[in-house]
């Protein structure tokens, strides 16, 4: 149910949103590498400005993406690390010999 209100309420909206975007940007525009000429056309891509658009918010949703996945990495290796100790623990634990069963000392009477 989550998923399909997800779908209608939020995708759906942004999906129209983007198309549009790609309709009204269609016009072919340069990209160039070098500032120094910018009519040098080995480093110079001519693409419609959608697609440098699509580009640079898929390029920005990586970087931030990895930000805080950079970011969390000790918190990730600490539990790695804690994983590896829980487990060395319990195969100690299942290793050990069990305590001996003997008979039940009877309680003191005062």
């Amino acid at each position: 149910m989550f998923n399909r209100f997800m779908l209608v309420v939020v995708f759906v909206p942004l999906a129209v949103i983007l198309i549009a975007l790609a309709v009204a940007n269609r016009d072919p525009v340069a990209f160039t590498i070098d500032p120094f000429n910018p009519g040098n056309p080995a480093l110079t891509v001519t693409l419609p400005l959608f697609i440098f658009l699509f580009l640079a918010l898929a390029i920005g949703k990586v970087v931030g993406s990895l930000a805080p996945w950079i970011k969390q990495g000790r918190y990730r290796r600490l539990a790695r690390q804690r994983g590896v100790e829980a487990e060395n623990l319990r195969q100690a634990v299942s290793r050990a010999p069990a305590a001996p069963q003997g008979p039940a000392l009877p309680k003191p009477t005062s």
